[in-house]
């Protein structure tokens, strides 16, 4: 058969289109094979970086055991536990995990703005708001918006509908662009206060480092023996008029060695001396820790895990009672 000279290389070139498209197709599934196998190796080192995780968390949570073991009476800083970084090497050498332990009572708990026991309807506690909004203040944010914020998450965590002074409930949340109703209940994180009326981006990057959402409504139970210097401001939020911050400092550098042995020295041989407290603030600072916070970070074949997780060491053995995967944001 005679191939006419207009069609001469037409098979040739219908072959090579050919090849061509097979070779993009087999590209493109190869492409797909590795991003599964990637996805796959991915997916096994992130549940093996849990299963460390969770390792680490009974053992944190051993560790608080024997720390309160050594004193059943009060929990100090001695053997450097609090916010110091434990690095722990993984089996294998397939990576490494690092474990903050800090007490996870020295912050402002939100959920003390109100008071109860869940089911029952919680009812606003004056106390608490005014801690926080004294707290914001210390803070450096103005005396409205503290008010406000502080007012309104009494609010978001009471049982009633009826918003207080300067408050808010659901009226004011279902007129936003995307309507919502107050929790009704205590916080069960705090990343939920970015949702309380007043709550700016810029406050609750101030105030974040300073609050937590303990699982009950009881004031802040700071630890007056594990408070460093620098959280001065967690002691001056009791009653800011009587207690400045200079004065809050005063306190926590005048600690014994040993720390404190009871409240009534703290209050009576050191600088709160001149302190006059309502009853429920007087026995709201602790000698004794019940709440560990952890923070760990796996490192395991390519793969991060980040997690948070809180104890409850209130009765031995302690246990983990809330966790959280991955950062905040």
């Amino acid at each position: 058969m005679r191939v006419r000279p207009s069609e001469r290389g037409a098979a040739l070139l219908a072959v090579l289109l050919l090849v061509a498209v097979m070779g993009a197709l087999t590209a493109a599934a190869l492409e797909k094979l590795r991003l599964s196998t990637a996805l796959a190796i991915n997916t096994a080192a992130l549940d093996q970086a849990r299963a460390f995780a969770v390792g680490i968390e009974s053992l944190m949570a051993l560790t608080a055991d024997d720390l309160l073991a050594l004193d059943a009476q009060r929990t100090t800083n001695a053997g450097g536990w609090n916010g110091g970084v434990r690095r722990i090497p993984l089996p294998d050498d397939l990576g490494l995990a690092e474990a903050t332990v800090r007490d996870g009572g020295n912050c402002f708990n939100i959920n003390s703005v109100a008071e109860g026991v869940p089911p029952n309807p919680l009812v606003p506690r004056a106390t608490g708001v005014a801690q926080f909004s004294a707290l914001m203040r210390l803070l450096g944010v103005p005396q409205g918006p503290a008010d406000r914020i502080a007012a309104s998450a009494g609010d978001w965590v009471d049982g009633d509908d009826i918003p207080s002074v300067g408050g808010g409930e659901d009226a004011v949340y279902a007129g936003a662009a995307q309507p919502y109703r107050a929790g009704n209940t205590l916080f069960a994180d705090v990343t939920e206060l970015r949702a309380v009326q007043g709550m700016t981006p810029e406050i609750y990057a101030q105030v974040r480092p300073w609050i937590c959402a303990l699982p009950s409504a009881d004031l802040s139970p700071i630890n007056i023996n594990t408070l460093s210097v620098e959280q001065a401001p967690l002691l001056a939020m009791l009653a800011p008029d009587q207690i400045p911050l200079e004065t809050a400092r005063a306190a926590i550098a005048a600690r014994p060695v040993a720390g404190w042995d009871n409240l009534y020295d703290f209050y009576r041989l050191g600088p709160m001396q001149s302190v006059l407290l309502p009853l429920d603030v007087q026995l709201q600072p602790q000698l004794r820790t019940r709440w560990f916070s952890v923070d760990i970070r796996i490192a395991l074949q390519g793969a991060e895990l980040r997690e948070s997780a809180l104890i409850d060491a209130r009765i031995r053995p302690a246990r983990v009672i809330a966790r959280r995967w991955g950062s905040e944001d």
